[in-house]
């Protein structure tokens, strides 16, 4: 839409949002709608019934960056209404857009709390130095298909290189969720590099017709921008599995020569020969990542579930079933906690009787055990998961997560450091701020802990979990109005929470911890 007026424009997106909001409220969840809209001023040119411009363009980015029910401004429209309008909008920086040259500056709506000048722990991210050994990130590949629908396909061959690297104890693989944060954006390698700590950068593309597929990719030297090895394979997709072996392979032999020795002493995985099984895993994989909304789990379980039916002796389905199932216990989006965790054990356990190296599985399993309040059984497997993949980063979050249920909160913090670490783009590392905050409030850390709960805050995609562990240290500090406008954000996104509910979920949890959780809570304002 076209608007003679910034401020208006900027008007009708919080008037819209307002009323979708409230409409949502009050119908049943396969009837919301849920928008995102962007904002900014700039040139258009008009055709007909069409706009189009630069301008545009910018608004089109914005609109993907924006939360889900929010608003993302650029600094020029912020600029313009910042004191005409009574909104407030969070400053989330630069953000580097697909076909766009220039970074562009993002602010949004609504504002989560943020802490006053005078009393925030500075957390500021520091340049990442290069670890000791080979590092390297694999950037998701470009879909050439011409068909949307093929985006998991792609995203699915550097998910499944990123896993066959990461069985190297010799490598540093950058997690997944971090390198997919640049994905459909237009970057410069070595920014990439810097941003991620890492030497090498793995990017390549994937053209598939039919039952063909090709796949190009491309290793550089970040640290001087030389390309050290490219290739291109053409082949059939039965031979899909060979093919991911062979690149990977390639790799390997580039980065470290001396380590292609090592490679009969690798632990190849045997994933499923039905494509039909690969293609609904990965479809579930990126819905189970997404995770925005309830119908993205449902649509993961159903996907998951299929996979499962077509070939029963793939793995990674059973564990992807797991791992949802898992989410839904911990979202409260299940009439029974205890059944969706016995679900996600057993699929956990299946996975596991099919393929004994699963990490994935052993972290899924080290999950339920900790919701479960079994800390030996949950450290013993997401230590077994570490054992397996030395590079997984939310297996190093799960750790510190564990100890942290178990009332061994000054021993979590490096596993969470090095969860962040592993992974600093992790589009979950709201999770990873949220627990360190929890563990540095537990060890007395106040300050420090209120930080990081506002910082877990500020990601577009944190849950509730966050609000509510910072108003407890805001609580703790005496800030009371800060904590009750804290619980008001908990709350807009999760209506209906009560300390019994809170309570509910969080009943195996260290009895100190949770009490003092909840009396915080209390006096904060949650009702009972």
């Amino acid at each position: 839409f076209e608007f003679p007026s910034v401020v208006e424009a900027v008007n009708c997106a919080v008037e819209v949002q307002k009323l979708m909001a409230e409409r949502n409220a009050e119908v049943a969840d396969d009837r919301k709608m849920l928008y995102r809209i962007g904002v900014n001023l700039g040139d258009v040119m008009v055709d007909g019934d069409d706009i189009f411009g630069d301008g545009v363009n910018v608004a089109a980015r914005l609109q993907e960056i924006a939360e889900t029910g929010g608003i993302a401004i650029s600094d020029i429209v912020r600029g313009q209404v910042h004191d005409k309008l009574d909104v407030a909008f969070a400053d989330d920086g630069a953000h580097a857009v697909k076909n766009i040259a220039q970074p562009v500056h993002v602010w949004r709506w609504p504002a989560h709390v943020r802490l006053s000048s005078a009393t925030a722990t500075s957390v500021d991210d520091k340049p990442l130095p290069l670890p000791d050994k080979p590092s390297i990130a694999v950037l998701p590949f470009d879909n050439l298909s011409g068909d949307p629908q093929q985006e998991y396909f792609a995203d699915g061959i550097a998910e499944d290189i990123i896993t066959a690297l990461s069985k190297f104890r010799w490598f540093f693989v950058i997690a997944r969720n971090s390198s997919f944060t640049y994905k459909s954006k237009s970057m410069d390698v070595k920014q990439v590099a810097q941003e991620l700590g890492v030497r090498y950068v793995l990017e390549g593309s994937v053209r598939k017709a039919s039952n063909r597929v090709r796949i190009s990719g491309q290793l550089i030297d970040a640290t001087t921008g030389n390309h050290i090895w490219a290739e291109r394979y053409d082949r059939d997709l039965e031979d899909i599995f060979v093919l991911q072996d062979e690149i990977t392979t390639a790799i390997v032999g580039a980065v470290e020569p001396e380590l292609a020795g090592a490679e009969r002493e690798r632990a190849k995985e045997k994933p499923s020969q039905s494509m039909g099984a690969w293609d609904l895993y990965h479809r579930g994989m990126w819905h189970l990542l997404r995770r925005s909304s309830r119908e993205d789990g449902a649509e993961a379980r159903r996907h998951f579930e299929k996979a499962v039916e077509l070939d029963p002796g793939f793995g990674a389905a059973h564990a992807g079933l797991g791992h949802i199932h898992l989410y839904f216990a911990l979202s409260g989006w299940t009439e029974s906690r205890d059944t969706a965790l016995a679900e996600a054990m057993q699929a956990a356990r299946r996975a596991l009787e099919i393929d004994e190296k699963d990490a994935f599985a052993h972290y899924v399993l080290g999950r339920v055990h900790t919701i479960r309040g079994e800390s030996e059984n949950a450290l013993a497997e997401i230590e077994k998961a570490l054992d397996l993949n030395p590079n997984f980063a939310i297996a190093f979050y799960a750790l510190g997560f564990a100890l942290i249920w178990a009332g061994r909160s000054a021993e979590a913090i490096p596993h969470l450091d090095q969860a962040m670490r592993q992974s600093p783009n992790d589009p979950l590392r709201f999770g990873f701020e949220m627990m360190k905050g929890v563990a540095l409030f537990a060890t007395g850390h106040l300050l420090e802990a209120v930080a990081w709960q506002s910082k877990a805050c500020r990601h577009p995609n944190s849950d509730f979990w966050p609000n509510l562990w910072l108003a407890e240290g805001l609580t703790a500090l005496d800030r009371m109005p800060e904590a009750r406008a804290a619980l008001a954000v908990a709350l807009e996104k999760q209506p209906g929470l009560s300390v019994t509910a809170v309570e509910k979920m969080l009943q195996t949890m260290h009895p100190n911890l949770l009490n003092e959780f909840l009396d915080a809570l209390r006096k904060a304002g949650l009702p009972e």
